[in-house]
This record gives structure tokens, sequence and C-alpha cells, in this order.
């Protein structure tokens, strides 16, 4: 029953998903792309052609542009300076200032030159290797010519198509040639000739051979009666219109074509140019009567769109394909949890509590079986997280016992160290006071003694309880109310630095007359620093006595001198040094780098604490290997 019930549930999942597949994916996707694909290329192709149209125009209107300025920059000139090397010297400078151009005439009215009562006319022209020959003459006829009578007429500038022959003043060679013409004038507005400016348009049609948005695409520019200004065949230029080209039969959307372009409108459409289908788009080219236009043929714009049957048979396995394997890891997404609870109920049967099996989100005979079993399981991991919970306690228990009883032990055994040395410590100078002030006090041996010797006996007492009262010092300044005291000091006494050293030298070598320690000084007598006296040469005496006790006594040197921030008191020996595991240690209270040695553990430390509560420090030098040496240092 429940493996009749598991199929069903497979059957209908399996059926939903591929009909949710199949339906959208194949039916509205292909029929999407063929009824589409078409206007998309067509959109597509229309938005590079006007792309490159526009930047085609600009660089044409560039051109135009420079022609127009130069023949401007140059025809005031022309009306002012009326001579004919002057109007020689203006042609020649319009065509070698500017590479654009290509020639350059000036054209008089008879009787404008007193010495020329006939025509004058002069022209620079380019010649091959932008060499420019100019030659002026009175034989050659312009009257008629367009480029002179435009103009004239109109009483205005004008962009002016002709054919050029070369005949004309025997210069050049015969093509179509756009020229820029601009009447001049006299001083009273009387029309005395014509400047004009030639542009080839041989050369203005290669400038639009140079860029194409498909491979074999070509540009059209027509002028005003729909003649051929631009075309990749020179020999349509100026002598063919487009609608000399087109068949009123077959060519319609030619002839409208060319209506468009001719009267100045911008737009694309589908025409037959040459028996084959294109897509032309055209806009007029500013400041002229021409009209620019990009012929696309069908074959390279459509060539993708052709092509995609290829891709829609290709679509139609891969989604062949997809389909199988979509249903595939549907049926296998679906069962896959059995297969998953399966596995994880084996690792419980185990003993492997440490399973985790998510809720489903299904409501479905799957889902409930499942979430069924996290439940289960969340009841018997409950029960023993619970035992572990409570083992887990008694072990930090019996570890926080344990460690406990270490510490105890070892306070105790800090304790006995602390008080055996500190009995030693005291108990020695002690029983030596002791010792001797019997012997002061027994009349039979203290009236027989020589006054050396009680001077000696006294000096040696006195030695002894400083020594007491340094150790009980030391003992009080690491108490609490040692700290308290510290801090409560004054730190701003003014102390001479060479002073507080020399003073300190000089204590120690009357405490240890077997001492010897030298005294070196960077510093001037009056260097001063902002600190506390007493602690100071407290810190500095304990770090001599340690260098008189632990050296040769011979070789002890104490120095002050500058660093960065302050003044450095340095104390230096050459005994046995400290080994580098035991640099850390020796600032510890109450810890010696030998427990045999003298002491209490306290100097070291107390002298570091009093260094940082002055401002300062106070520090093992670690590159100084010839025994050691100390480093207090206090900023000025």
């Amino acid at each position: 029953m429940i493996k009749e019930s598991i199929r069903r549930s497979f059957s209908i999942k399996l059926s939903f998903w591929i009909l949710l597949l199949a339906i959208p994916v194949f039916f509205a996707s292909v029929g999407m792309l063929y009824s589409r694909m078409r206007n998309m290329v067509r959109d597509e192709a229309v938005e590079r052609a006007n792309g490159v149209l526009d930047a085609s125009l600009q660089h044409i209107c560039r051109y135009l542009v420079t022609v127009e300025t130069a023949t401007n920059a140059y025809s005031w000139l022309a009306e002012r300076y009326v001579h004919p090397d002057s109007l020689t010297a203006f042609a020649n400078r319009v065509v070698r200032f500017n590479p654009y151009t290509d020639g350059c005439v000036i054209a008089l009215e008879p009787q404008v030159l007193p010495q020329y009562p006939e025509p004058f006319i002069t022209c620079a022209v380019r010649k091959e290797g932008d060499s420019i020959l100019s030659i002026s003459g009175q034989q050659y006829n312009y009257f008629a010519k367009e480029w002179y009578v435009v103009p004239q007429d109109r009483n205005q500038a004008e962009w002016v198509v002709y054919q050029v022959t070369s005949k004309r003043l025997r210069l050049g060679e015969e093509g179509m040639v756009a020229t820029y013409s601009k009447p001049l004038y006299t001083a009273d507005h009387q029309f005395m000739g014509v400047i004009s400016t030639d542009l080839s348009l041989l050369h203005l049609s290669d400038i639009l051979e140079e860029e194409r948005p498909y491979p074999h695409s070509y540009f059209l520019l027509i002028d005003e009666e729909g003649r051929y200004v631009g075309h990749p065949d020179s020999t349509r230029l100026f002598s063919k219109t487009i609608f000399g080209q087109a068949d009123l039969q077959k060519n319609k959307d030619l002839i409208a074509l060319g209506y468009e372009m001719t009267s100045g409108n911008q737009g694309q459409m589908l025409a037959l140019i040459n028996n084959t289908p294109s897509l032309v788009c055209f806009k007029p080219v500013p400041g002229t009567t021409w009209s620019l236009a990009i012929v696309c043929p069908d074959s390279d714009v459509l060539r993708g769109y052709n092509s995609f049957s290829y891709i829609v048979l290709s679509l139609l396995v891969v989604g062949l394909i997809l389909i199988v394997l979509y249903c595939h890891r549907i049926t296998s997404r679906v069962i896959q949890p059995i297969r998953d609870l399966l596995e994880k109920t084996q690792e419980i049967a185990k003993g492997n509590m440490d399973v985790v099996i998510a809720r489903s989100k299904y409501t479905d005979d799957i889902g409930c079986l499942q979430n069924s079993y996290v439940t289960m399981l969340e009841s018997l991991r409950h029960y023993m997280d619970s035992v572990r919970v409570a083992s887990e306690k008694e072990r930090l228990y019996n570890e926080e016992l344990e460690q406990a009883t270490k510490l105890v032990v070892e306070a105790d055994r800090q304790k006995t160290l602390f008080m055996q040395n500190m009995t030693h410590q005291v108990r020695t100078p002690l029983n030596i006071i002791m010792g001797f002030a019997q012997i002061l006090s027994n009349p039979a041996t203290g009236e027989g003694m020589a006054e050396e010797e009680v001077k000696s006996i006294a000096s040696t007492m006195d030695h002894n309880s400083k020594l007491l009262n340094r150790l009980v010092l030391m003992l009080y300044d690491s108490s609490d109310y040692g700290v308290s005291e510290s801090n409560q000091c004054q730190k701003h006494e003014l102390v001479p630095a060479n002073e507080a050293m020399r003073e300190m030298v000089d204590y120690v070598m009357r405490v240890c007359p077997e001492a010897h320690v030298g005294f070196e000084t960077e510093l001037p007598d009056d260097i001063v620093v902002a600190t506390n006296k007493k602690y100071l040469q407290y810190s500095l005496a304990e770090v001599l006595m340690n260098a008189v006790r632990y050296s040769d006594c011979e070789h002890i040197m104490a120095r002050v001198s500058r660093s960065d921030t302050g003044v450095r008191f340095i104390i230096e020996d050459t005994g046995k040094g400290i080994a580098e595991a035991d640099r850390e240690r020796i600032f510890k209270f109450f810890t010696k780098a030998d427990d045999f040695s003298e002491g209490l553990g306290l100097g070291l430390p107390l002298t570091k604490r009093h260094a940082q509560t002055l401002g300062g420090e106070f520090f093992l030098d670690p590159d100084y290997h010839d025994g050691c040496r100390f480093v207090f240092e206090l900023p000025i």
C-alpha cells in the first residue's frame, strides 16, 4: 500500500514538472523567437547603420567646415587687397595651410583690376606630393560656370558640385569637384568676383569607404538633383542620377528613396538596389543640399537570422537532453530524502548519535516520515545530552578540585620557601649583631679590646643592621601600603642626573670597600630630571649592590647618557650574567634566578616598579653579553 502511494506521488510530480517545462520553454520560446527575431535583427541593423551614418556625417562636416573656414578667412582679405600678386598669394595660402582642400580659385569681373581690363582669374592646385601649383590668366571663360554663377545669382556662399575637365586652366584631371563658392564685393557693395575652394569628391568617397557597419555596405551621396556626389563606383559620379538607374515598374522603392533624399528628409527604408534587397538609412548633410545614405544589403543584415534555423535545431536537441536530465534530477530529488533517511537511521543503529536529520518542508508522506524521525532523534539526543552534561560537570568539578589542590600545595611550598629564605636572610645579620653585642657587653672581653677592634665591630654591626633595615624596607615597599605610598610620592623634584649617580657610587663603595665602581657621564652637571630623589637613588643603589654581589667587584661601571626621550642611568658588570630563560622571571616579585643566592627576589622588581611610577622604564640590555647591563631611563 505504501509503495503504491509513493509510485502515485512520483507519477504526479514527474508529470507536473514535464508539462511545466515543455509548454513554456518549447512552444512559447520557439514561437516567440521565430516571430520576433527578424524584427530584432532589423532594429539592431538600423541602430548600427545610423550610428555609422552619424559618424560619417560628422567626418564629412569636419571637412566641409574646414573648407568653409579657410575660404571665409581669406575672402575679406581678397576684397580688401585687390592686387594680382596678393590674390595669387591668398589662393596659395588657402591650399597650403589647409590639407583638406584640393584647390582654390579667385575669379574677378572685368575692369576690377586697373591693369587688367579683361577678366582676371588666379588658381592654386594641390599636386602630387602635396606640392602646390599656382597660375594666373585671362583666357579661361568662367562666367557661365556653376561655381561662379550660383553664388552670384543667390548673393551668398554656396556649395556647388560640378564636373571639372583638364581644360580648366590646364590644371588637374577630369573628375567631380565639390566647391565652396563665396561672392566678393567692393567697399560700396558691388559684386566684384568669386573665391572658390575645391574638395575632391573622389577624396570624399574614399573617406566614406573607411567606415562600414557590414562587409558589403557602402555609402551614397547625392545632390538636390539626385546626381551621385559620392559612390563607390566612380563612373556614376555626376554623370548619373539615382532616378536614372531605377525602373519605374521594378524599382519604385528606389525612386521613393531618391525623392526622400532630394527633399532633405531623414529616415530608413527597404529598397531594391542593383537587384539586391537592402536596408537604406539616410540623412541630409548639414550646410549643403546633399543627402548621405548608407546601404546595407540584406545578405549581410540577415546573415545571423538565416543561420537561426540551425540554432533552433540545436536548441531542440539541447532541450530534449535537458528534459531527460531534468526528469532524472526531479526523480532523484524526490527519492533522495528516503535514501538519506535510510543511511542516517543505519548510523543511529550503530550508536552514532551525532547524525543530523533536517526537517522537511513538505507535507506528503515522505515529509511526515522524515519529520517523525527528526522528533524521535531529538528526544533521544536530549536524553543523551543530559547524561553527557552531568558527566561533563562532574569531570570539570574534579579538574577544578585537582587544580585547587595543586594551587594549595604550590602556595604552601612557596610559603615554606619564603619563610626559609626570609629566616635565613634575617638570621644571618641578626646573629652577627647579637654575637658582637654579647662580646661588647661581657666585661671580661669588652675591656681588653683595642679601640680599632671596637670600631671594626661597631662597623660590622652597623652594616648588618643596615642590611636588616633594607630588608624590612623592601618588604614594606612590596606590600599594599608601599605601593600606595609609591604612587602618591612627589615626582617633580629637580635632581641633577650626574650628582644622583655619583652619590650612589660613593655610597656603595663605602658600604663595600672591596668594590671598585667606575663612573662616566655624557651630560653636563647642570642637567636635571624631574623625579623623586629617594626612589631614584634607592633604585640605583639596589642595582649597584647587585653588581657588586654577583661580579668580581673589579669591573663595574656606572654611566649617565642621553637618549632620544630622556636620561639613561646605565650600570654594567662582567659577572656571570643572566640566562635568557630567566630574563623575564627576574622582574617578578619573590622570584630569583638562583634559589641559593642571597636576597628575597625583591630588588629588581621594586626597581622596575619605581621606574614605571616615575614615568620611565627599567630593563636588561639584551645586546650586552659580558655580564649584565641594566638601564634605568627617565624622561627629562
